[in-house]
């Protein structure tokens, strides 16, 4: 996959990588119905149009990785929505959309890196066993890779369990896989909340999901993803403590009103986006956002990743 290794050759260097911003949420954002236990996971199917254009819009800001909407089209969360029928079919159109989106976009993509997200997150709290986990998302991967996916992100891993699980699955597609770990309560805290040695949200140290995760050699890249972007730095420098490879940050932001985690105006572009020198002094060169970060977010911050190219 030359445009893979090409990416990997520049993130290993050191040099700026502008990755891509919230897909499920800017989905939301743009008028896709929310489910309760399946937020816009059925997105692919049911809106491809919004889907693809919010691709394409990273793609004309220069992302260089874009992420398929797949983050809650796992099986777990389509058994929880009645709809585990079309989990083929859904996570093939995620990814044929990002595919097309680049191929849309013409010449100047030719270097983008398609990549799908795996989670093993449940919105309705009902989790499936280890051994379950593991053969769902070695089927996920499966179906991922043969619609042309160049690259697994795992995200979301908030204990160390269910991340070993998740990473024996999608290491059987046999693609490169991004670990993205999450710090810290989805609301947010303040970085002196988060503890030393650091902690995952849910269970175990950071450092300790980092070394087994870096036992399995189609990891190339350590990232802090669905973490609030005042506690992305310390997530960065825990990384760095522990993984001599490439670090990303895929940081999000929200807002606790009446009970309910929103993420759409929990924080704007410019205060994104001033976040990133702290985070690239850190040692992230992978930049992007997740959850409320949309593409005004991206343009914000892309001019800073160039400069220092």
């Amino acid at each position: 996959m030359p445009r893979y290794n090409d990416l990997l050759t520049d993130a290993r260097a050191g040099k700026p990588v502008l990755i891509d911003g919230g897909t499920g949420s800017e989905c939301i954002r743009r008028g896709v119905p929310q489910s309760e236990h399946g937020w816009s996971g059925a997105a692919a199917l049911s809106h491809p149009e919004i889907v693809g254009s919010i691709h394409a819009d990273y793609l004309k800001l220069g992302a260089r990785v874009i992420v398929a909407n797949t983050f809650a089209t796992g099986a777990n969360i389509l058994r929880d929505v009645g709809a585990l029928e079309r989990f083929e079919e859904v996570n093939r159109c995620a990814v044929e959309i990002a595919l097309e989106a680049r191929a849309t976009a013409g010449p100047a993509a030719d270097h983008v890196v398609v990549g799908a997200g795996i989670s093993n997150w449940s919105f309705s709290g009902d989790r499936p066993d280890l051994a379950t986990l593991r053969n769902d998302t070695a089927a996920q991967a499966a179906i991922m890779r043969d619609a042309g996916a160049e690259l697994l992100i795992l995200e979301m891993m908030v204990d160390i369990p269910r991340m070993k699980a998740t990473l024996e699955g999608a290491s059987v597609a046999g693609l490169p896989i991004w670990v993205g770990f999450s710090l810290g309560p989805e609301e947010g805290c303040e970085a002196d909340e988060i503890g030393d040695p650091i902690e995952l949200r849910e269970e175990g140290l950071l450092q300790d999901a980092v070394s087994i995760a870096s036992d399995c050699s189609a990891v190339d890249a350590m990232v802090i993803m669905h973490s609030d972007v005042r506690v992305a730095e310390r997530g960065i420098q825990g990384l760095q403590a522990v993984w001599n490879g490439p670090v990303g940050v895929w940081a999000h932001a929200a807002r606790m009103i009446d009970g309910t985690i929103i993420h759409d105006g929990a924080i704007s572009p410019a205060e994104y986006a001033a976040h990133v020198p702290a985070w690239w002094d850190a040692g992230a060169t992978m930049i992007g956002g997740c959850c409320g970060i949309g593409p005004s977010h991206i343009a914000e911050l892309a001019p800073l990743l160039a400069a220092d190219s």
